[in-house]
């Protein structure tokens, strides 16, 4: 898909991977609403980035506020082609540990934010898209997830993550087939250990054992290089259905 005048949502856009990718979207000609729930982050990043993106403040699993932002979106900007997910939230938890079971409150709250946030927004804007008319190339829109290499080897305390990641990962197909009739492609990229707000968090010795982990480049991936792939995927229309993993061939410990 030509990037050049489309537009494009990215959630969690305010920070991290999603402000990376905020960047190279409009980098390529887009048109980019920032949907964060840290609004005011969001509307500092916009008012650097220029006219050609705007900030809304977006709980991802809140039916009515994205349905209610979508409305924004298309008056302000225009009917979004590109979704690139990237709000999620990292929580870590043994299934039972010194004070007992895994609150399951904290497993809702994760599986929530990551999985349900994820496909109530893509569910929304695919349905906003299968109204349009399709361009010449059948190339109609293009939804990027973002999974994590937890989704496959999760460590100790990611039970949640890894598994609101899993499921992001295992409805990646069946929503390409879904979708298929309508020319909206779907694909999911699992970043492995990133430079990230999050990441930054982490002392240095946790993070140093993580880049251990890589195989090669020996480092943390670069927020970039997410965006790069994301561009990519939405301008290479062969692409369809899959979970590209960009890691560094890292395999993770179990803790």
């Amino acid at each position: 898909m030509e990037i050049d005048g489309k537009v494009a949502v990215v959630t969690g856009g305010a920070s991290g991977l999603g402000l990376a990718t905020v960047k190279q979207l409009l980098n390529k000609g887009a048109k980019v609403a920032i949907w964060d729930r840290d609004i005011e982050r969001a509307k500092a990043a916009a008012e650097e980035l220029g006219s050609h993106c705007l900030a809304y403040a977006v709980d991802v699993v809140d039916e009515d506020i994205v349905k209610q932002t979508l409305d924004s979106v298309i008056t302000e900007l225009g009917t979004p082609k590109i979704l690139v997910n990237c709000a999620g939230v990292g929580m870590a938890g043994r299934t039972v540990g010194r004070r007992g079971a895994l609150d399951l409150n904290l497993f809702k709250q994760v599986v929530n934010i990551n999985l349900l946030g994820s496909f109530n927004t893509l569910r929304l804007i695919a349905e906003v898209i299968s109204n349009e008319e399709a361009n010449e190339s059948q190339d109609n829109g293009v939804i990027i997830n973002t999974a994590s290499v937890a989704a496959f080897d999760g460590q100790i305390g990611q039970a949640a993550y890894s598994a609101s990641k899993g499921g992001i990962v295992g409805m990646t197909l069946p929503i390409a087939r879904d979708l298929k009739g309508f020319g909206i492609r779907v694909m999911t990229i699992a970043p492995g250990v990133f430079n990230t707000p999050l990441m930054s968090l982490m002392p240095d010795i946790q993070k140093q054992a993580l880049v251990d982990t890589v195989q090669f480049p020996p480092r943390l991936g670069n927020p970039e290089e997410y965006a790069q792939l994301a561009v990519h995927i939405v301008e290479n229309s062969y692409l369809n259905g899959e979970t590209i993993r960009l890691d560094g061939a890292v395999r993770m410990t179990p803790k």
